[in-house]
């Protein structure tokens, strides 16, 4: 199996895109993921929609390390949805040469939100963008089935799925409605690891995506049935962020154990089972 890896902003947060890149290089990514937009009121992220400055020093980056970025989120569709709200944001990810945005479904009207989505893909098309509608099990969008009833029905030809490990194991997803998902449906998928009991509360679930999420292999999630659904050419970002590891051992450790693991369970993957 051939794959991408992308070493996305949670995994190195709060390190700003420059730095991202340089660190990329270095453990043998061919990718980044950047936050342009918090994904919660006064959340972490780098501010290249507002910060001229940072963003020309990260295409320069880019250009310098050849190392690009993948995936740029994250679009939250609310019932107040307006287009025009994300017109900074898509600009800065085209910018960037982006290939993906991450968008997250906020709106529980969902014939509203398959519009919201279809109008969202329209503005992310004019940039060489897809959009890619993240199934989380305490948003509108809840599993798999669900993101794609919303985008075959917004039936925008930029429009994906995204397949996220940690959610696809803790909401009523199977490995076959992964496996069923279309080819031309799915830019990339983002990998990680976790205790395999499942939290009770979206409080849990929330705090586990957020601040606790483990090095693939380290938990409890059948991460090389995950890999084995998905195509075997779909880029992987690299999604682990961790209150206690990271900062203990620092972004450059963990997105080096981060990368290692990843490439274990994809060869594990292809040989049928995850070894020690």
């Amino acid at each position: 199996m051939t794959h991408i890896y992308s070493l996305a902003y949670l995994t190195s947060a709060p390190m700003a895109p420059p730095d991202a890149l340089l660190l990329a290089q270095k453990l043998g990514y061919q990718a980044i993921g950047v936050r342009v937009a918090p994904a919660t009121p006064g959340g972490d992220f780098s501010p290249l929609a507002t910060d001229p400055c940072l963003l020309l020093e990260t295409i320069r980056g880019i250009d310098d390390t050849g190392i690009t970025v993948f995936d740029v989120e994250i679009a939250r569709l609310r019932a107040d949805f307006e287009v025009d709200q994300f017109a900074a944001f898509l600009e800065a990810a085209g910018e960037l040469k982006a290939r993906a945005i991450l968008v997250a479904g906020d709106d529980l009207d969902e014939a509203r939100l398959t519009d919201s989505f279809a109008q969202f893909c329209k503005a992310a098309a004019s940039y060489g963008l897809t959009a890619d509608l993240e199934f989380m099990p305490w948003t509108a969008v809840k599993n798999a089935e669900a993101a794609l009833r919303i985008v075959t029905k917004a039936g925008e030809p930029n429009g994906r799925v995204l397949v996220d490990a940690l959610h696809a194991a803790r909401s009523a997803t199977t490995l076959n409605d992964i496996a069923a998902l279309p080819r031309n449906l799915l830019s990339y998928a983002q990998l990680c690891d976790a205790p395999a009991r499942i939290p009770t509360t979206n409080d849990e679930l929330i705090h586990t995506a957020r601040c606790a999420r483990l090095i693939p292999g380290e938990g409890g999630i059948d991460l090389a049935g995950i890999v084995s659904a998905l195509p075997d050419d779909l880029p992987l970002s690299l999604e682990i962020p961790n209150d206690e590891w990271l900062p203990r051992l620092g972004a450059e450790e963990w997105g080096r154990r981060a990368l290692a693991a990843a490439r274990r369970v994809v060869a594990a993957a292809a040989g049928g089972g995850l070894s020690a």
